[in-house]
């Protein structure tokens, strides 16, 4: 894979902007700095997106409540190559941006008693879950909702923004990233997940095809097109490959686990079988990419620190893969133990040596909470 040498100066004159200006300077620059976004997004390509690709996890879910706008602005801001969005139906085939159907921790649907009666249990996926789901809901009931912060116990700080947002649809998102590729002068990237397929397809509200009128409708359905599609389940994939152009990555979770499409239909594969050299040639038969758990690239010990990284980057590039492992985030909780500093699980820790590391395995990019974090490490990693 010679994605690195060819990222060349343009990178490097992004990302260290980010490195001299920070969060605040990132801020404003991302607003003016429409010819240099231009420069290094603007060419077409997944594969001309800076190495490594710094991808806004569900915005700049560190700092704002997770999938609103006021998120995915401020991960574009600050720099961030890519924003990701998930997406799951409304009961009337809107489709909204949620990690989860279920919303009781995303938004004040619990403080709302005309909606007492929706709380219910389902099954999704083989776990059972009680709460409230958007699937339960029409496009204009959810628009009485506001998000709010999903980890307070972790974020207390992006607490303040609660019920400032409401949930957004995809198509409010991509006429928002509409805008602001034209203000910009540069395409806005987007990383777009289908949430539960076969569990929504099994409802009647499948995801696939109304998804792709949307891309259709906003030109995003071309190869070319600066828009990444991704699942856990690769029948999402393949039905969107029939559908639209637009690049795909399957995501891979944990070894042991199977996608829940191979659940439904009896394949007996894991995602162990999927990350060796057959299972990445038969990916690579359908889609562009892996998103692979952070895990599957290098594997922690019995005490959660980072041991010898696999092959999979090795095995992956050389099947014509790109590899986007998820997720980085700045708190200890959330970091490899030889990473963490100090006692406090919310306090951040040495993010900047966990980047590294992983950068150091050949990663085409990272799905980060915290992408101005993201970018100051991929600065530092390419002035190396």
């Amino acid at each position: 894979m010679t994605q690195r040498a060819q990222s060349g100066p343009g990178r490097r004159t992004l990302l260290g902007a980010a490195a001299v200006l920070g969060t605040a300077g990132l801020a404003s620059a991302g607003t003016a700095a429409g010819p240099a976004h231009a420069a290094e997004r603007g060419r077409g390509s997944y594969r001309d997106l800076p190495v490594p690709t710094v991808v806004g996890h569900r915005g700049a879910s560190g700092y704002r409540p997770e999938h609103t706008l006021g998120s995915y602005q401020l991960a574009l801001d600050m720099g961030a190559h890519i924003i990701e969005q998930d997406l799951v139906p409304t009961k009337d085939g809107h489709l909204v941006c949620r990690h989860e159907n279920d919303i009781t921790g995303t938004t004040d649907v619990a403080g709302h008693p005309e909606f007492a009666s929706r709380r219910t249990t389902k099954k999704v996926d083989g776990v059972s879950l009680t709460g409230w789901f958007t699937e339960d809901f029409t496009l204009a009931e959810l628009k009485t909702l506001r998000a709010t912060e999903r980890i307070p116990g972790n974020r207390q700080e992006n607490t303040v923004y609660d019920g400032r947002w409401e949930v957004p649809t995809f198509e409010e998102v991509l006429r928002w990233a509409d805008r602001e590729g034209r203000r910009r002068g540069a395409p806005v990237w987007l990383y777009v997940e289908t949430k539960h397929p076969s569990y929504f397809r099994s409802l009647g509200l499948g995801l696939e095809e109304p998804l792709a009128r949307l891309l259709r409708r906003h030109g995003r359905h071309r190869a070319g097109s600066p828009l990444l599609l991704q699942s856990f389940e690769p029948g999402s994939m393949r039905r969107l490959a029939k559908l639209v152009a637009t690049p795909r990555v399957v995501l891979l979770s944990g070894p042991t686990e199977r996608p829940w499409d191979f659940v439904e239909s009896g394949d007996p594969r894991t995602v162990a079988d999927l990350v060796t050299p057959a299972g990445l040639k038969w990916i690579a038969s359908f889609a562009q990419g892996i998103g692979p758990t952070l895990d599957l690239v290098i594997p922690k010990d019995a005490a959660g620190r980072l041991t010898e990284p696999t092959t999979l980057v090795t095995d992956a590039h050389a099947r014509g893969l790109v590899l986007h492992p998820y997720t980085m985030r700045n708190e200890n909780t959330f970091l490899p133990a030889d990473f963490r500093r100090g006692t406090d699980p919310n306090a951040y820790g040495d993010v900047f040596g966990a980047f590294r590391a992983y950068f150091e395995t050949g990663i085409d990019g990272i799905f980060s909470d915290n992408p101005d974090t993201a970018l100051l490490a991929a600065a530092d990693f390419g002035k190396r």
